[in-house]
């Protein structure tokens, strides 16, 4: 079966040739046009300036995955698209695109969460995941824990009551004037420290430290708007104290500790989620999935405190936003379905639509 996947929700236009054969799933294609260089201007995502930049690049990167692929539309058997959740405008062109495909073509149409997407691109050329799974999922929208005792059923058990982590990452860039996207810049800062001899401090002689929120709360939430006001005033009192230049050489330590406080509470709370479910694997899902320090310490607790539970991890390019992970996801959706639920996508050309707030169990 080859699945076409198509991404939209944010600032990547993206298109994705995948197979499914034989329990083996193999990633064909997977054309990405980014719009960072545009949005780094405006510190964020402009949702409208997104949505002309999808109608621009949709057409060329769906004739790159497909050349890539070495397929004509005549092998692509389903077309799958995030339907949601995302920005409403660059939502639109997706779904729109995806619907006129699924017209012209005449190849039934599968919507997609997005979250779901990048839970599912842990399976990108990779079927031995076992369940029950426990996947954190890190973005710059959601910071969940999600519990899935089988494929595609969801219990999110943990999530974030304000912030979440991504979003944390790109304010507090902001504050430190480092620029946009926020969590690759704070990450080679951190590592900048971590390669200084500063970074030989004794914890109790550090200069900056800062809160780890809800990291000995009973349940399994997250905060992380506290943390990011903790660094605001944190720098504030910095830049009173030191010269602009001393107080650039502290922007290192700053990131690091800001990191590392991220780390230490989604470490804990996933490890405690963990010891109460069982799972048999440990996912780690979205964009701050590339994070590389995240994932080196949640690879190195689970193997120090849960001896029979796996780690897994998605390669870096199917960390942040990509259609090889719809496209996956769609897979292992149409396989669950009965044929009437797959008679309903041959319609979904004229009645999916793009929902900005989807939930993971409204999903057609």
């Amino acid at each position: 079966m080859i699945i076409l996947g198509i991404e939209t929700s944010c600032d990547e236009t993206a298109v994705s040739v995948v197979r499914s054969e034989k329990n083996k799933i193999e990633v064909l294609s997977n054309a990405v046009s980014s719009q960072v260089e545009l949005h780094a201007k405006w510190g964020g995502v402009v949702p409208n300036l997104a949505a002309r930049e999808h109608l621009k690049n949709m057409l060329p990167v769906l004739e790159e995955a497909l050349n890539d692929a070495g397929i004509t539309k005549d092998d692509v058997d389903l077309i799958s698209v995030t339907e949601g959740p995302g920005l409403i405008p660059a939502l639109l062109v997706g779904t729109n695109f995806s619907k006129t495909l699924s017209y012209l073509w005449k190849k039934p149409l599968l919507g997609i969460h997005h979250i779901e997407g990048h839970i599912y691109a842990n399976f990108a050329n990779n079927t031995e995941i076992e369940f029950p799974v426990l996947a954190l999922v890190v973005s710059g929208g959601h910071t969940q824990l999600v519990l899935m005792k089988d494929h595609l059923e969801y219990e999110v058990i943990g999530q974030t009551q304000d912030d979440a982590v991504g979003e944390a990452f790109d304010k507090v860039a902001r504050i430190l004037d480092l620029g946009y996207p926020g969590g690759p810049i704070i990450s080679a800062q951190a590592q900048k420290f971590k390669e200084s001899p500063d970074s030989q401090l004794s914890n109790h002689n550090s200069r900056i430290t800062l809160p780890r929120p809800m990291l000995n709360s009973p349940d399994f939430n997250f905060s992380f708007s506290g943390l990011k006001t903790a660094v605001l005033y944190a720098v504030k009192e910095l830049k009173e104290k030191n010269s602009k230049k001393e107080f650039e050489n502290l922007i290192p330590e700053i990131s690091h500790e800001f990191q590392q406080a991220c780390i230490d509470v989604l470490i804990k709370k996933t490890m405690k989620a963990a010891k109460k479910h069982n799972p048999k694997t440990i996912l780690i899902a979205g964009g701050v999935s590339a994070n590389r320090e995240l994932k080196l310490q949640l690879k190195d607790a689970t193997e120090k405190e849960l001896a029979n539970t796996k780690f897994e991890s998605p390669e870096f390019e199917y960390s942040l936003d990509n259609a090889a992970m719809i496209a996956i996801a769609g897979c292992f959706r149409w396989e669950k379905m009965n044929d009437s639920e797959r008679q309903k996508c041959e319609k979904n050309w004229k009645n999916l639509q793009a929902s900005s707030s989807l939930k993971m169990n409204k999903i057609h």
